[in-house]
């Protein structure tokens, strides 16, 4: 019996926890969509309040970690693929749940901290590096999305340049689909980065876009 069906379903409901959406709605009482930029994500989030900004990053992160780490133990139980590439397809499943969660009619976020956390287990050399790039882009030019974007686009090839996804190809694979999702979610993001009308760090947004 394959894994596949089991490690993609599991991962992409764990990865649809909109945490982001349930720390506002209960703590503040709001819709997190209907303000800031209407994304469910840290960045929107901390406008709202940077400790539930923070929360929302962690609990992000956690749940791709988390994925990852059910992965091993699916694929240890049901066997049929290599642990590189169900831990790579279980990073994948749960970003994808974060993107286009049941629970919020398919409306969901980009993906950056689960993916974060996912990433984190299997591939920890080329996140700390991507991390690195994030955080000089952003201290440098006050832009959440330039570095998101840069530092995502670049982690396949770090992953790759470092062998840090166990010379599986299938691996590789999912963690560069993974990536093209992330960069693909930030579209609106590049363009208003390219039009120069992008919200910069510290900078209210003035409308919902």
């Amino acid at each position: 019996m394959s894994n596949t069906p089991l490690i993609i379903g599991e991962c992409y409901l764990l990865g649809s926890i909109p945490f982001g959406y349930l720390l506002v709605r209960f703590v503040r009482g709001e819709d997190v969509r209907r303000s800031g930029s209407g994304n469910i994500g840290a960045t929107n989030v901390a406008r709202k309040s940077p400790v539930l900004g923070v929360a929302t990053l962690l609990l992000d992160s956690l749940k791709g970690l988390t994925a990852v780490l059910l992965a091993t133990t699916l694929a240890g139980i049901v066997g049929g693929m290599k642990p590189y590439s169900a831990m790579a397809l279980a990073a994948l499943a749960a970003v994808v749940g974060h993107m286009f969660p049941v629970w919020l009619k398919f409306r969901g976020g980009k993906g950056v901290a689960t993916g974060l956390g996912a990433f984190a287990l299997i591939a920890p050399k080329a996140v700390l590096i991507a991390a690195a790039i994030f955080l000089v882009l952003v201290l440098i030019f006050r832009y959440v999305s330039l570095g998101s974007v840069v530092a995502v686009a670049m982690f396949p090839s770090l992953a790759w340049s470092l062998r840090e996804y166990g010379n599986v190809w299938s691996a590789l694979a999912f963690m560069t689909l993974a990536s093209l999702l992330i960069v693909l979610k930030h579209r609106a993001n590049i363009v208003r980065l390219l039009t120069g009308t992008e919200n910069r760090l510290g900078h209210k947004p003035e409308g919902k876009t």
